[in-house]
């Protein structure tokens, strides 16, 4: 299938949300944001626990991790497999690039942070491609260590497995 027939596909889709449902994109645009904020500060009672040693900040990271599901549960509202937890990770990556971005802009540092917000729409915009079912999820599936990409060889010649590509990725000495 080429590119304009995947095109005509989207096309054909969104006409059909418009006239099947009456989404409020705005409204759940308002609520992502929401969503963003709140795993936010999951993380803020997380680190605020484990600085401070007291305990009862995660108390309040369970409660307020209990109304980021319930909101989540409104915008999706069927998901198959790790759907959700993969939006709640959009979610929380955008927000995380948004804030870099942010700091980058004010610190005068403007080219790095146009680039951190372009990613971040990105990356929000993966989120509502599948919060609408834009993208089609449906046929991903594991890929096994013998089969990543048969090109990409290590040392002994042999194709990379899933734990070559994180030690490549995750090389705290490279800069």
């Amino acid at each position: 299938m080429d590119t304009e027939e995947k095109f005509k596909i989207l096309i054909t889709k969104i006409d059909e949300l418009r006239k099947g449902k009456n989404f409020d994109l705005s409204s759940d645009e308002d609520l992502s944001i929401a969503v963003m904020n709140l795993i936010s500060l999951e993380e803020h009672f997380f680190f605020t626990a484990s600085k401070t040693g007291k305990n009862d900040y995660l108390d309040l990271l369970n409660q307020t991790r209990e109304i980021r599901k319930e909101l989540m549960a409104r915008m999706l509202d069927q998901h198959e497999g790790e759907t959700h937890c993969v939006c709640k990770h959009l979610l929380a990556t955008t927000m995380r690039l948004i804030e870099v971005a942010t700091k980058y802009y004010a610190d005068d540092k403007k080219e790095e942070a146009e680039r951190l917000f372009k990613q971040a729409y990105k990356v929000y915009s993966l989120f509502w491609g599948i919060r609408l079912k834009l993208i089609d999820l449906s046929g991903i599936k594991k890929i096994s260590d013998d089969k990543i990409n048969v090109k990409d060889k290590g040392n002994d010649g042999k194709p990379w497995s899933f734990e070559d590509i994180v030690n490549k990725l995750v090389d705290c000495c490279n800069e």
